[in-house]
């Protein structure tokens, strides 16, 4: 339904006339803000900060040589929820960069140009422990003074009242955008410094529980590397490489790609320890299909982009209904069941599913059930690993975009260590997972005591 808004020329602010600035919604949130003011304290971000609010920028050249000294390049798609994923960030040599280029520690980063405003007020935070980095121009970095606590203002980006604060002050025009000056002028609550740090420290528990989660799961890499040796490995680079005509009549593929030297290399290396070909250990080997989503479903369904470089993340999950969950039960999922992204460009990439929730598996993700003496987390890992890389390499069919079937998943030779230690590997990723699943809810607690802070000052 079409909604209007009027305003008196008086009330014109920063000489904005575009109608989303005036919308209804955000003409009754300023009267939450005056009550707020009264009550707990507001400000202008303008007031909270030790230096301007500025962008990034990308330098004219790019080009890396095999002696640069590379820094991430933080872009839009790798700000989420509090934290910056470095492992999908760009890069940049260091030499094009100038001292000013790098974030500070303890800033906060918002995103500030995209496409939808869902893109726009994305906020996240540097901190001391992560490498030294620089950001474009649809980045904002703000650094706070002893006013603000940077952790509760990374909360506060992530509620409601925060992420509209952002949005009311955007352009809509071809892009959504906020410049560095319309960003300073957002509002923030202010209650006392200490309230401040205490929700901040919810916020750092957050992140120290998702340091625990990588180096656990970083504990089960290099565990898994040892014990087969892959950490040894060495790879020839032949110029060229020919087939016998009986391999191409036994796999029935004439690509080169089928038949690089390191496949051999590496089936020759598993040689060394028990092995067997999926379809010898599997009791069931299929793609899911595709659902019909939702917004009030009843049952969860993970599709490709849920699928993690280390975990499926549950939080994330889109529904459907339980007709069409019970309609196919050969795409339900079951714990312990590995989750394989079979087309796109992580194709290969591998999750256990660790939860007791039923699911749907949509039709790019193939799922894969073993014997139940094997280790399922353990398994992941190993197709997490160079064995399933270069399998998934070797296996993987199409041209313009690369796919991976459950026939060519059962032709997957894979290591089978003993039990005793396929659990510890096992454990390690599951202890893994529990610490990730901590530190979301300790960052939705930190979001929900902003927002219940708010709302009782509103309402007393």
């Amino acid at each position: 339904m079409a909604v209007c808004s009027s305003v008196s020329i008086s009330q014109v602010e920063y000489l904005r006339f575009d109608a989303d600035f005036y919308h209804p919604k955000y003409l009754q949130e300023l009267k939450t803000w005056r009550t707020l003011e009264e009550r707990i304290g507001v400000a202008k971000l303008s007031h909270l900060i030790s230096a301007p609010v500025r962008t990034g920028r990308t330098p004219s050249s790019r080009h890396i040589k095999e002696v640069d000294e590379i820094v991430p390049f933080i872009k839009t798609d790798v700000i989420r929820e509090g934290r910056i994923n470095f492992d999908s960030a760009g890069e940049l040599p260091k030499r094009v960069l100038n001292g000013t280029d790098f974030i500070p520690a303890d800033s906060v980063v918002i995103t500030i140009i995209g496409a939808t405003p869902e893109i726009v007020g994305r906020a996240a935070i540097v901190r001391d422990a992560d490498p030294r980095c620089v950001t474009n121009q649809n980045v904002a970095v703000i650094t706070t003074n002893s006013k603000c606590d940077p952790y509760f203002l990374t909360a506060y980006f992530q509620t409601s009242f925060g992420r509209d604060q952002l949005w009311r002050h955007s352009r809509r025009t071809e892009q959504v955008n906020l410049n560095c000056r319309e960003v300073e002028r957002v509002l923030i609550p202010t209650p006392d410094i200490s309230l401040q740090n205490e929700i901040g420290d919810l916020v750092r528990a957050s992140f120290a529980a998702t340091d625990d989660s990588e180096s656990l799961y970083t504990q089960a890499q290099q565990l898994l590397e040892s014990e087969l040796g892959l950490d040894k490995l060495r790879f020839d680079k032949p110029v060229g490489y020919a087939a016998r005509f009986s391999e191409l009549e036994l796999s029935h593929r004439a690509d080169a790609q089928h038949y690089q030297p390191r496949f051999a290399q590496l089936l020759e290396h598993l040689g060394k320890f028990q092995t067997k070909r999926i379809r010898e250990i599997r009791r069931y080997n299929r793609r899911g299909i595709q659902p019909v989503y939702v917004e009030n479903g009843t049952h969860a369904v993970v599709n490709s982009q849920h699928l993690g470089p280390k975990h499926i993340n549950y939080d994330g999950l889109q529904k459907t209904t339980e007709h069409i969950f019970n309609a196919s039960p050969e795409a339900h999922i079951q714990p312990d069941d590995l989750l394989i992204y079979t087309t796109g460009a992580y194709i290969g990439r591998t999750n256990v599913y660790l939860d007791e929730a039923p699911a749907f598996a949509s039709n790019h993700v193939n799922i894969l059930r073993l014997s139940p003496d094997i280790d399922h987390a353990y398994m992941a890992m190993v197709f997490q690993s160079i064995i399933g890389q270069f399998q998934t390499q070797k296996h993987a069919r199409g041209s313009a975009q690369a796919e991976l079937y459950p026939v060519d998943i059962d032709k997957f030779l894979v290591p089978l260590l003993p039990p005793d230690k396929q659990r510890e590997i096992g454990n390690l990723v599951r202890e893994s997972l529990t610490k990730q699943r901590e530190s979301v809810q300790l960052l939705d607690q930190a979001k929900s005591r902003v927002e219940q802070l708010i709302e009782e000052a509103v309402r007393r």
